[in-house]
């Protein structure tokens, strides 16, 4: 989060997925304007984790890793050749975390969604939030 600045009165903030998921979270503005969203993944993610993808601490899954993390592939990291928007597209994890945290950035190119921009007084983030 960006939480404005000499230049600018307006707050930047987001939830993204792009380097990985631990917990569920959510950002949302207390007493902004219109047009101030909910930045958040209030899903476990761990649960569906694909395997490849899997932090395992004593046996249990306590992350997941993003596709870019567990490959270094550029077509996941949006690097190399697809460091663009234009050749940087949803993979099939990308899809995957999308679909279940519409509200959060699944990849580095995800303008769908994913930026917050507002100017409240107050913001409660909340770490594993209720459903």
């Amino acid at each position: 989060m960006t939480l404005g600045t000499p230049k600018s009165v307006l707050h930047y903030y987001d939830v993204s997925l792009v380097d990985g998921f631990n917990l569920p979270v959510s950002m949302r503005p207390i007493g902004g304007g219109v047009g101030c969203g909910v930045a958040a993944c209030e899903a476990n993610l761990n649960v569906c984790c694909p395997s490849g993808l899997v932090v395992r601490r004593q046996g249990k899954v306590v992350g997941c890793k993003s596709a870019c993390l567990a490959t270094k592939a550029d077509r996941y990291c949006c690097t190399g050749d697809y460091a663009s928007p234009k050749n940087c597209k949803p993979t099939i994890f990308s899809r995957l975390f999308k679909a279940i945290c519409p509200r959060a950035y699944s990849y580095a190119y995800d303008e769908s969604t994913g930026l917050n921009k507002c100017r409240a007084p107050r913001y409660v983030i909340t770490f594993c939030p209720p459903k």
